[in-house]
């Protein structure tokens, strides 16, 4: 147990960096989304087949997966939508909503009883954001998007823990990135139709960052997340994830700043949130004993 946490908190640190990536990458998010999935599927495709980690499965499984690789690529381009129509720190602490909705689907999902403590932890977060959200009404377009993205988050981890008690970590990792790249190749002459860009192809700079992007916080942060999936239940998973802003934000505010635009209300939101984390964190360990 302890070595899924520690391998979780390291996915979810290296997650908090992708904000600062979609930042630093000058491609709009159709673009950046599409070669961060063509670049991980192509590594994964090579490394794993030569590492002979890749199980045969079956047809329906495939489509099963290459489906939910969809819903992850739309959470991703919505994320770093987020960031383009607001910043970084508003799309990451969006992304703490993911909480909640989990504690929503995964229940509709799995057919099971809700889970009155994951819905109150996940209600605490969604205030948290409220509160954090007060201090800037010019940023609605990028809360929207992140909402977006956090409800599209929620999904595939919840679906990913089905799939890791057929297969191994690196096949359906493997299969998810294809699959999410297969569905915005289809999607991206509509989107940028609808939202136009005169970038296509990276400069230098961006494929470093796309490397980085797609190599570690991709390839080996994604793999570590999925290990931690055989232990831990998908809303710890999730709920574990709204760290991600508070490293990200961090970050942020090394890098860019931004804590100059942020009022007292930001950081009472970010503590509420991190409470909530705590929170489920130590109820795990203690079920755990038990």
């Amino acid at each position: 147990m302890k070595k899924a946490f520690l391998q979780l908190h390291i996915a979810v640190f290296l997650a908090g960096f992708t904000g600062l990536l979609g930042r630093l990458i000058t491609l709009n998010e159709a673009m950046l989304v599409w070669y961060r999935l063509l670049l991980s599927a192509v590594t994964m495709w090579c490394l794993f087949s030569y590492q002979r980690k890749i199980q045969a499965i079956s047809k329906k499984e495939i489509a099963s997966i290459v489906a939910v690789g969809g819903i992850a690529a739309l959470h991703w381009l919505s994320f770093y939508g987020s960031i383009k129509y607001a910043n970084i720190s508003v799309a990451l602490v969006c992304f703490s909503a993911v909480g909640f909705f989990t504690a929503l689907f995964e229940p509709l999902i799995n057919k099971h009883r809700f889970n009155k403590t994951n819905l109150l932890l996940g209600v605490l977060v969604m205030i948290g954001i409220y509160i954090v959200f007060q201090f800037d009404p010019s940023y609605k377009v990028g809360i929207a998007v992140g909402l977006v993205s956090a409800l599209l988050g929620a999904l595939f981890p919840v679906y990913n823990r089905r799939f890791m008690q057929r297969m191994n970590a690196e096949t359906l990792l493997t299969w998810q990135m294809s699959g999410g790249f297969l569905v915005l190749t289809a999607l991206l002459p509509l989107y940028l139709y609808l939202f136009p860009t005169q970038y296509f192809i990276p400069v230098l700079s961006d494929w470093f960052w796309l490397l980085v992007l797609s190599w570690i916080c991709s390839v080996w942060a994604f793999h570590l997340s999925a290990n931690a999936l055989k232990k831990i239940s998908a809303f710890t998973v999730n709920l574990t994830y709204n760290l991600e802003p508070v490293y990200g934000i961090l970050l942020a505010f090394v890098v860019y700043h931004e804590n100059k635009e942020l009022k007292n209300s930001f950081y009472i939101g970010l503590v509420i949130i991190l409470l909530a984390v705590l929170l489920q964190t130590a109820r795990i360990y203690k079920q755990h004993k038990k």
